[in-house]
């Protein structure tokens, strides 16, 4: 029975693959005769629909791009500013993945550059890093490789070609959801109201204004590539030219996107669990289902071997969820069919899927040698409520606010630009749909191969099932941490989308209400024209003066503290120097100057980690003797002290940072919720300022001014009274 089964599949799959290739000419005559169209006709109408939508998809996505560019003139007047003062507008990690494109274009050949950076001794201090490996500079590798091929040396400067590239992406991204949009409704509308509440919404969309040279900025445009071949390629009846674009194009977004972002196989896993799900239920095709696990397989291997053989790939919850489907693949051949056998064999492979997956994840962990971020795991268990810590770091990561649940005004932004509640009236119709046909499929009732518009049954529509799932796992995720709605937020404004102009949607809701009052389909085809007109008429009237005033509103970004710092550092500081700090200015220090930090603004290595806290105890209330051991420890020579951090006056006392460096170093006793400060030495980065002994013994000033105090690091300490 198991062989027949997998027969049938095959045949099904070769099936649909060819069922409109294999279309008698004669037959589609008839059917075109039926409209009173001919061959002809219909096909300038497709060939016209394929042009207009993918010139709107193309232009909407250079459009954004153009807009980027322009914002990002009038807030940091870019073209006006000398490279040191441009450079300051990368800040904390930015500024370290822009400093090494700038080794990277600097160096002799990029055989040289690429080796340096991998035997990276100059930029933490006492510490030798494969900074490709860490910090998964590939995107920075790609960039440099592009601007010295292209001879743009003398056509644009790198800056601008490194942020070009970048807001490229971003129209990219935009253009993707646009298809994704269109693919699903059928029609290029959606993507055009896809694409203006992305825009509206941009401040929960993504991360571009604060952070340009971001992972996931590179990265996620290249996920939304996936998703949109990904969509295409779940479609019922696709031609074999059609699938066979989308299972390639599949295949280069999941490779790239593996490749850009160390955090990328945690999101292919939450795809992969929505997949699961769908075929587990039997809402699509197992053999293209599969296919996708196959390639997920190949890009965890091809992503180990070209990341240095990254340990952190093999232990990933996504090889083995993929390793335990492929495994349990044999039971799903009689789950097709409506016996009640067929139903235990339902449950009881969802449930052998899970527990082989967990039990492999454990084993593989157990005997892998691995740097998995363990931080990572202890803060989920202090975010969750399952342990407390005084542990300076988990709390600087718990008061982040991109780890902290949404605030209000998140969804209130959602709802004044109408998105919200789109969203969840779309949502609401598709989830009860899929509810409808998971029932129909327990009650053995046979498979619809084609779903027709007056059929009222968008829910069995796998393409449509997957979205469903993947929004709301996303959406679980941002409700619990603020940062992750810039990958919930985008998928929110394409499904809405695709909703309000899908006449299936609108179909499907006149079928469960029985409207007889108006033909329910003329219904469904005008609304799906109107509502999306109206909507956009609505945001084009309240939000496009806004964003022209974004536009045409210069903007002033300006610190004159932080030029002069970098000015003085590079005109009088030794270039064997080693500074410390907060990793934040080490980043830019590092960036501006290229002098040795040691401390650096990234949270994926235990042991900067470790360094951060220890180097921010200058903000501490410990002795001057404990803070230049500390110091001397990593060779560090000059010491800068940032005002803004020693006087904070946080909005959250408690998340300040020497709040939390008094709780972790037992400075601070909270009882019933008093707090009692115990510490017989002042407050660090204060005592320092005042000159007196035993600072003055151990730290000398050098410069300061309204912002930061650098003091260099005394080799001979000599004790005056």
């Amino acid at each position: 029975k198991m062989s027949s089964g997998a027969a049938d599949l095959r045949q099904r799959k070769k099936q649909n693959c060819t069922e409109s290739d294999k279309m008698a000419p004669e037959e589609r005559n008839k059917e075109n005769s039926k409209l009173g169209r001919s061959p002809k006709y219909m096909l300038i109408q497709r060939f016209a629909k394929l042009f207009f939508g993918c010139l709107a998809a193309v232009t909407s996505g250079m459009m954004y791009a153009v807009y980027l560019s322009t914002y990002h003139e009038r807030k940091f007047w870019f073209s006006s500013r000398q490279e040191l003062e441009r450079e300051i507008t990368f800040q904390g990690d930015s500024a370290i993945y822009y400093s090494f494109y700038k080794e990277l274009l600097k160096a002799p050949s990029f055989e040289r550059g690429v080796y340096e950076l991998t035997h990276n001794n100059k930029t933490v201090s006492l510490k030798t890093i494969n900074a490709v490996q860490q910090m998964t500079l590939y995107p920075e590798l790609i960039a440099s490789v592009l601007y010295q091929a292209s001879g743009s040396e003398e056509v644009i400067e790198p800056v601008y070609f490194y942020i070009g590239i970048v807001f490229g992406l971003q129209g990219i991204y935009v253009t993707a959801l646009f298809v994704t949009s269109w693919v699903m409704s059928g029609t290029w509308l959606a993507g055009m109201l896809t694409v203006a509440w992305f825009i509206i919404n941009r401040t929960d969309t993504t991360r571009i204004d604060y952070s340009i040279p971001s992972r996931e900025n590179w990265a996620l445009p290249y996920f939304a590539c996936q998703v949109a071949a990904l969509t295409g390629y779940l479609k019922k009846n696709l031609n074999c030219s059609a699938e066979k674009f989308c299972y390639l194009l599949v295949n280069a977004s999941t490779y790239t996107f593996m490749m850009m972002w160390e955090y990328s196989h945690y999101l292919l896993f939450v795809q992969a669990i929505s997949l699961f799900l769908l075929d587990s239920f039997a809402l699509a095709q197992t053999e293209k289902v599969h296919e996708v696990y196959r390639i997920y397989l190949f890009s965890l291997i091809v992503g180990y071997l070209l990341q240095f053989e990254n340990s952190a790939l093999l232990v990933s919850p996504l090889l083995s969820l993929v390793v335990a489907l492929m495994l349990s693949k044999s039971l799903q051949m009689n789950m097709k069919k409506s016996t009640f056998v067929s139903r235990l064999l339902k449950i009881m492979y969802i449930y052998l899927v899970l527990t082989v997956a967990v039990t492999l994840n454990f084993l593989l962990k157990m005997f892998i040698p691995h740097k998995e971020n363990e931080h990572l795991l202890k803060f989920i268990e202090v975010k969750l409520g399952l342990n407390t810590t005084k542990n300076f770091t988990m709390n600087w990561l718990l008061c982040q606010e991109s780890l902290q649940a949404p605030s209000q005004d998140f969804f209130l932004r959602l709802t004044q630009s109408s998105l919200l509640p789109f969203y969840i009236l779309v949502l609401i119709i598709c989830l009860f749909s899929v509810t409808q046909v998971i029932f129909r499929r327990i009650r053995g009732e046979p498979v619809k191969e084609t779903v027709k518009l007056e059929d009222g049954r968008i829910g069995e529509r796998p393409e449509i099932v997957y979205h469903v799932i993947h929004t709301i796992l996303l959406g679980c995720l941002a409700m619990c941490l603020e940062g992750m709605k810039y990958l919930w937020t985008p998928y929110v404004c394409m499904l809405a989308a695709f909703g309000v102009c899908s006449p299936e949607l609108w179909m499907t809701l006149f079928k469960w209400l029985r409207l007889k009052a108006v033909h329910p389909i003329l219904l469904a085809l005008v609304l799906s024209m109107a509502v999306p007109t109206i909507i956009g008429f609505s945001l084009w009237k309240e939000f496009f003066p806004r964003i022209m005033t974004e536009l045409t509103e210069l903007q002033e970004f300006y610190d004159p503290d932080t030029v002069e710092l970098m000015t003085w550092i590079k005109r009088q500081a030794p270039v064997a120097a080693v500074f410390a700090g907060s990793p934040q200015l080490m980043g830019v220090i590092k960036l501006c100057t290229g002098w040795t930090v040691s401390s650096l603004p990234l949270y994926n290595d235990d042991d900067l980690l470790k360094r951060n806290e220890n180097i921010y105890q200058i903000y501490s209330k410990r002795s001057a003797e404990d803070i230049y051991k500390i110091l001397t420890s990593y060779k560090a020579n000059f010491l800068v002290i940032e005002d803004s951090i020693c006087n904070e006056v946080g909005p959250v006392r408690g998340c300040r940072v020497k709040d939390l460096l008094d709780i972790a170093n037992g400075h601070v006793v909270c009882e019933e919720s008093d707090n009692y400060a115990y510490s017989k030495y002042g407050r660090f980065c204060h005592e320092i300022k005042m000159n007196y002994s035993p600072y003055v013994n151990y730290f000398t000033r050098v410069y300061w001014n309204r912002s930061y105090f650098v003091y260099r690091i005394n080799t001979v300490i000599s004790f005056q009274s």
